[in-house]
């Protein structure tokens, strides 16, 4: 009986990715630019995709973007 593995400690750091070293994709860049617009500061343009990965990790945080807000969560389940 297998099951998945859901824990975030178990992916891969971006500074083992074997194409980690490669420039940031599109989406990478597109979305690092909008969280630093939300959070009033600039990124350099010539970001790895594993340094990417990392200053949107960062700037998730720093915004709250990409993590569930427990407030609205909560009013949710109520409303239902």
């Amino acid at each position: 009986m297998s099951t998945k593995n859901t824990d975030k400690s178990a992916e891969k750091d971006p500074a083992d990715w074997v194409t980690g070293d490669e420039p940031m994709t599109g989406p990478q860049e597109s979305y690092l630019n909008t969280l630093a617009q939300e959070a009033g500061t600039e990124v350099p343009d010539d970001l790895t995709k594993a340094e990417a990965s990392e200053k949107i990790e960062e700037l998730q945080e720093e915004t709250g973007r990409g993590k569930p807000k427990k407030a609205a969560a909560s009013r949710k389940k109520k409303a239902s």
